[in-house]
């Protein structure tokens, strides 16, 4: 069990997909996303194996829930500064969290 102050660390925010792009040289198939977390905190990057469900022409405009306070890693040339948040479909491929109606970049989880 967690107390409550150590789940409001985790910064969990909506973002719009501003640009998305095939990434072929990472190890694991992936895109590579551009998104707008409002004015707050900007466009951040991030890489995420998004391919069996989505393709990056699909993408832009699109909300996604990321957290934005997670330290940057790099992911082979690319670096990743959120980690965009997704579940398993029953063949272990991600399927994004997202808001069902449009919120504003930058909308804090809660």
């Amino acid at each position: 069990m967690i107390e409550f102050e150590d789940f409001l660390k985790v910064d969990v925010r909506a973002g719009r997909v501003a640009r998305a792009e095939p990434y072929p040289e990472a190890r694991r198939p992936a895109i590579k996303l551009w998104i707008d977390f409002g004015p707050e905190i900007g466009e951040k990057r991030s890489s995420a194996q998004l391919t069996a469900h989505y393709s990056p022409e699909d993408l832009p405009g699109s909300m996604v829930m990321g957290v934005v306070n997670f330290p940057p890693r790099q992911i082979g040339k690319f670096m990743s500064e959120v980690l965009v948040l997704g579940v398993p479909d029953a063949d272990g491929e991600v399927v994004l969290l997202r808001p069902d109606k449009d919120v504003a970049p930058g909308a804090r989880m809660f």
